[in-house]
């Protein structure tokens, strides 16, 4: 990756769309505009698994992470988050070896979580409850 270039990469997670970019740094990386150590304990620890991760494998870490996260709740957005910030690494680094140990790790930081809410049929109660009948 050279100098002044950056990469945008997204992740998804229900309704949660995440778009990280990233490029050459100092190794800070930004949820919303929020430095991730300024986070609620759980989701700074969610967020800090890609880049610890990426630490272990690579060393020192000299780029710059800035992830836009919208729609969805709390959780997913965090997991949107953590997705695209372990896709962007691997994108910047080339690395087989980081993708490799993020697929060992957790197959979520690579590979996205498809599973959408079912949708709600007509005439029914809920996606797959059927509306009660009454014979008598």
């Amino acid at each position: 990756m050279k100098v002044g270039e950056k990469i945008a990469v997204s992740g998804k997670r229900k309704r949660s769309v995440a778009r990280a970019l990233i490029y050459k740094g100092e190794g800070k990386a930004s949820v919303n505009k929020v430095p991730y150590e300024l986070m609620p304990s759980l989701m700074r620890l969610m967020i800090e698994e890609p880049l610890r991760i990426a630490r272990d494998k690579l060393g020192n870490l000299d780029y710059d992470i800035e992830v836009n996260v919208k729609g969805g709740g709390r959780e997913a957005q965090i997991e949107a988050a953590r997705l695209a910030i372990a896709r962007a690494l691997v994108s910047a680094t080339k690395s087989r070896e980081l993708r490799k140990a993020f697929l060992d790790y957790d197959r979520n930081l690579i590979v996205a979580d498809t599973r959408r809410k079912e949708t709600r049929k007509p005439g029914d109660s809920k996606a797959r409850a059927m509306r009660q009948k009454s014979y008598r």
